[in-house]
């Protein structure tokens, strides 16, 4: 198999979970980015609310989002940008976490995506002093990239991966995992969401 995932990065407006104001995307096929996109969201209802903490880190402000699709419009372009691939976060339990989050909020049904924290993978593939992004994309050689933007940080955990796997010998993210002993869960699905996914 070769070595294909899609690296993801959620922004959120606030402290909630389901709060998300940006994502960014970028695929990678046969260990090389082919594809990146993001966009704006406008945070769903309820979980709308900017907090000043929030905008100092990625300066997205309640004005920017107001033209933005709401989550349940942007879903199917995720969706459909991710396909089956396993999604590829830095730490990524904040992400899966935002990407269920927002779906219960919405009641929208999302995939039972597997899912590596590049967090994990630096983490066994580099020496540091930080694990913190900026630290581990320098030491995968990707330097000099705006923190904080969504694609831009989707960018910068792919090519954690893309240069962990080539340290390790790995040809796919499933062996990467294997060779550094991290593990590559599957995002729970809940049973009414399961069931309308499956049409049954």
């Amino acid at each position: 198999m070769p070595l294909d995932f899609t690296a993801i990065d959620f922004e959120t407006a606030n402290s909630s979970s389901a709060s998300a104001c940006a994502v960014g995307l970028a695929r990678v096929r046969d260990g090389r980015v082919v594809a990146s996109e993001g966009w704006l969201i406008q945070p769903p209802p309820g979980h709308d609310r900017f907090f000043e903490l929030n905008i100092g880190i990625h300066g997205i402000r309640p004005d920017d989002v107001v033209d933005a699709a709401g989550w349940s419009a942007q879903l199917p372009r995720l969706t459909a940008f991710a396909g089956d691939d396993v999604l590829v976060a830095h730490n990524a339990g904040f992400d899966m976490r935002v990407l269920r989050s927002a779906c219960e909020a919405t009641g929208d049904a999302y995939a039972a995506h597997r899912y590596l924290c590049s967090l994990q993978v630096a983490r066994k593939t580099y020496t540091l002093d930080s694990y913190r992004l900026p630290m581990a994309a320098a030491a995968a050689g990707h330097l000099d990239f705006a923190h904080h933007d969504a694609t831009a940080d989707a960018l910068a955990c792919a090519q954690i991966v893309i240069d962990a796997a080539a340290r390790a010998g790995a040809h796919d993210v499933v062996e990467l995992a294997m060779l550094l002993g991290v593990r590559i869960p599957q995002l729970p699905v809940p049973e009414r969401v399961e069931a309308a996914v499956t049409g049954s």
